[in-house]
């Protein structure tokens, strides 16, 4: 068994050794598109909830 896990870790290790990682640049260019975009969404939702809620209010009315 615990030559089990052994060999699974050193497979894990060597695995990731294989792996291309992104620069630190890119990640943080990367994190702030989808932040920017996510603000971005919210606030477009935002508005349009806000108009269809005061047109349903005025056509109610």
């Amino acid at each position: 068994m615990i030559i089990k896990v052994k060999t699974f870790i050193e497979e894990v290790i060597a695995e990731l050794k294989k792996v291309s990682w992104t620069s630190r640049q890119d990640l943080i260019n990367a994190t702030l598109i989808v932040i920017t975009s996510s603000i971005c969404l919210g606030c477009f939702i935002t508005v349009v909830d806000l108009l269809v809620s005061r047109g349903l209010n005025l056509i109610i009315k």
